[in-house]
């Protein structure tokens, strides 16, 4: 009876971690899949899919969704010297004596395509961490973007047509290549996102530590501020203007919060009512259709 009972304990043990071993398995594939970056020394990293050493080259995949035309000289670079930054931290563990290249691979659909060779003078000798800076102002503490949304005019320009329906165009953001190189580091397409994912990754990528508090609402930490955001989203056959029930839901759980800022972003148009909101309350911003480009714009350039 006892050898019967330790069978049946030692199969719910191995049952067990089988169970947990490929529930962290299906969670890393996830995470990899929507290009989960991780936050190192205050800069963003891609997400490494794949580290192999084969004939005298380390190849890195990254999950990085490349433009339809290959990789630019800004997002190659980034690639090319992020990839040097893998094999360095696995130098200690793995035999790259012999070593003669790096490979930084990305994405177009479901094909890995090479992005940049590093080829080393001297064999299992790295060169220096030499990592392109795509937002040049995000280390300054004095970078502020929400202040230049805080110097907006109280009233919008007019725009008779903006509403057309019940229907949306989608919008996609003019950003220089240090900024669409950003936004594909973190598995992001930029030409595909919606306004709003794109200025969340340019907060990151600008220093702001962004994390989900539930769907739909984040928390931004940088230099000692901490705001409140929320993503308002648009779903076919909604009308194209920030309803009022939103913005006040917004104002309430800002008030909330604890935080010292809130940020509404959304790619609706806005109505007239969140100017008063924001003349009664300089705390609060709305970065609607309206203003995406602009905040996008201060985010990357400054």
């Amino acid at each position: 009876m006892p050898v019967l009972i330790a069978v049946v304990v030692a199969v719910v043990v191995l049952g067990a971690i089988v169970f947990l071993a490929s529930r962290r398995s299906k969670g890393d594939a996830r995470a990899a899949a929507k290009g989960t970056v991780s936050v190192e020394s205050g800069r963003l990293r891609p997400a490494v899919a794949e580290f192999h050493v084969m004939s005298g080259a380390a190849r890195v995949h990254f999950e990085v969704p490349l433009p339809p035309a290959g990789a630019d000289a800004v997002l190659a670079e980034l690639l090319g010297r992020e990839a040097v930054e893998v094999v360095r931290e696995k130098r200690h563990t793995l035999p790259l004596g012999d070593l003669e290249r790096v490979v930084a691979l990305g994405r177009r659909g479901a094909e890995w395509v090479e992005v940049a060779t590093i080829g080393l003078e001297t064999p299992g000798e790295l060169p220096p961490p030499m990592l392109p800076e795509l937002i040049p102002h995000a280390q300054h503490h004095e970078f502020d973007p929400f202040a230049r949304l805080l110097e907006l005019p109280e009233h919008a320009p007019q725009a008779p047509a903006r509403v057309s329906g019940e229907r949306l165009e989608h919008l996609t953001l003019r950003l220089p290549a240090q900024a669409q190189a950003a936004l594909r580091a973190q598995g992001i397409d930029p030409a595909a996102a919606d306004g709003p994912a794109a200025v969340l990754a340019l907060m990151r990528a600008a220093g702001y530590q962004v994390s989900e508090t539930a769907p739909g609402t984040y928390r931004a930490d940088r230099a000692g501020q901490r705001t409140f955001l929320r993503v308002v989203g648009h779903r076919p056959g909604e009308y194209p203007e920030l309803d009022e029930t939103e913005i006040r839901k917004f104002v309430v759980d800002f008030g909330s919060s604890g935080c010292a800022r809130g940020l509404l972003l959304s790619e609706k148009w806005a109505p007239f009512e969140i100017h008063e909101r924001e003349r009664r309350d300089s705390r609060v911003r709305f970065v609607t259709r309206e203003r995406l480009q602009a905040f996008a714009d201060a985010l990357a350039i400054g």
